[in-house]
């Protein structure tokens, strides 16, 4: 019997943890854009001294 309350206890610290961290998540806006990172990937990067371009020059000359 005394189990069960440890694991209510548990479990409404366990709860009032997840609240917690999602009004902190509201209120850092961590919510506001959910779709402009995902499209970050796709973007090109034309910079000609990254490390595996510069491998690729020295390569070719």
């Amino acid at each position: 019997m005394n189990m069960v309350f440890v694991l209510v206890l548990l479990s409404l610290a366990l709860a009032g943890f997840a609240v917690w961290a999602l009004i902190w998540a509201i209120n850092k806006n961590q919510f506001d854009d959910l779709d402009s990172p995902a499209y970050s990937i796709l973007d090109d990067d034309n910079e000609p001294n990254l490390p595996a371009n510069k491998a690729k020059q020295e390569t070719e000359e």
